[in-house]
């Protein structure tokens, strides 16, 4: 395969991209246990292993093209369009289906981190607004971001081996978390859990979800229950 991809090799676009988004990680997750650590590093691997084949060396496109045959002479950057052979047209789809998920997930996370914060500050339980909803909205938020950029849009060898890893530990994070909470809130929490999910909203309610992830979707929200 002598056919160079577009839109790779530009390693200092790589760079700057790895820099900015894992600052905005640690400075918005800001780990302080180890477990919490070992999920953002994991989360900081993706991101690298991502931006890397998406703007560096499309490792996961060439080994594709080596050892199953894909067609070397119709590539595109996309994963996706160059596996289905649909083109530019696939690559598009994939953008646009991957920046939907992307933005809703920052959305999310962005509200759902202003309810915890003002919740902290009084030192209550926030089951309001997002939390009425899952009761770990930020870490749906970072699951659907992920899946978005880098299994939908730019999926990777490494992204998408690293994706169902990233959300059992997430999901074993949060179990730590909520052994936490209920020392504080103890029934009052165990009422909370049988009413809410974890991560999935019920059936029904994944329109309030998304509507959450608006900006302007706050008055409700920002009201203890």
């Amino acid at each position: 395969m002598n056919e160079a991809v577009a839109h790779t090799g530009v390693w200092g676009l790589a760079a700057i991209m790895i820099v900015v988004v894992s600052w905005v990680l640690y400075r918005y997750l800001a780990p302080k246990s180890w477990r919490e650590w070992a999920s953002v590093g994991l989360v900081q691997a993706f991101i690298i292993a991502l931006y890397a084949e998406m703007y560096g060396f499309p490792l996961t496109i060439y080994l594709m093209v080596r050892f199953f045959g894909l067609d070397g002479a119709n590539l595109s950057a996309s994963l996706w369009s160059t596996a289905l052979g649909m083109g530019e047209l696939g690559m598009m789809i994939a953008m646009v289906l991957g920046y939907a998920l992307l933005f809703v997930g920052i959305g999310l996370f962005i509200q759902g981190w202003r309810q915890l914060y003002r919740a902290r500050q009084q030192n209550r339980l926030v089951t309001g607004g997002l939390y009425a909803l899952v009761r770990h909205p930020q870490y749906t938020a970072l699951f659907l971001a992920l899946f978005g950029e880098g299994v939908v849009h730019w999926p990777t060898i490494f992204s998408v081996a690293l994706f169902p890893v990233i959300v059992l530990t997430y999901y074993l994070l949060a179990r730590s978390e909520e052994r936490r909470v209920l020392e504080q809130f103890d029934d009052e929490y165990r009422a909370y859990q049988r009413r809410v999910p974890m991560f999935i909203p019920r059936f029904g309610k994944w329109r309030q979800l998304l509507d959450g992830s608006s900006p302007t979707v706050r008055r409700e929200e920002e009201r203890p229950r």
